[in-house]
């Protein structure tokens, strides 16, 4: 009877392996991925690198999820506003991937057309190249750290007695509304369109 053949290892087999390791336990070892593929840990140097390789193909397969605008036939608001809401929801899949991930510089092709995307929408705008770093910057930081919210249990503070009136007010007034992570990224991300207006005004 003949054997049967190992699979074949790619890299993107190994990305979804390891992105499905970081959902459930926060991380990987190369010996967990290896275990995960059903090979040894030195077949996957057959395909990459190490560790850093793996957490930016991780990246690209969150990123890949990304759908970009017609940017001929969209306003910059449309589509900064567009790529910003794909970024969220893909990285709200996947939030423990993102702490992972911010200790490594942006290497991987398919993140990188995202950024460009913005850029070129900025561009076109009439940005200039700083303004458009610092805007790519802010939006970056605004859709991750709202993916982490997105991830948050339903309440987020317990506040005791000793907390002030205006404190309590505000958590009372919205804590536990369904969608409250939701509604807050699309608030926030309204206010850093109207603050890049004014800015390139």
């Amino acid at each position: 009877m003949a054997r049967p053949s190992q699979p074949k290892l790619s890299t993107d087999a190994i990305a979804k392996a390891a992105l499905k390791l970081v959902d459930a336990h926060g991380d990987f070892t190369l010996p967990q991925l290896a275990k995960a593929l059903s090979v040894s840990a030195s077949s996957l140097y057959n395909h990459v690198q190490g560790r850093d390789e793996i957490i930016e193909l991780m990246r690209g397969q969150a990123m890949s999820a990304i759908k970009l605008p017609d940017l001929e036939n969209s306003s910059w608001q449309d589509t900064v506003q567009g790529i910003a809401i794909e970024y969220w929801a893909s990285y709200s899949k996947h939030p423990r991937l993102i702490p992972l991930m911010t200790s490594y510089t942006v290497r991987n092709s398919t993140t990188l057309r995202v950024y460009d995307a913005l850029a070129e929408a900025l561009a076109a705008a009439g940005f200039e190249p700083k303004q458009r770093l610092q805007a790519i910057t802010i939006i970056d930081s605004f859709v991750l750290g709202s993916a982490l919210d997105a991830a948050a249990p339903s309440e987020v503070w317990v506040a005791d007695t000793e907390v002030s009136t205006a404190f309590r007010q505000a958590l009372d007034s919205g804590q536990d509304v369904q969608d409250r992570s939701v509604e807050t990224f699309r608030l926030g991300l309204d206010i850093i369109l109207d603050g890049l207006q004014s800015s390139l005004a």
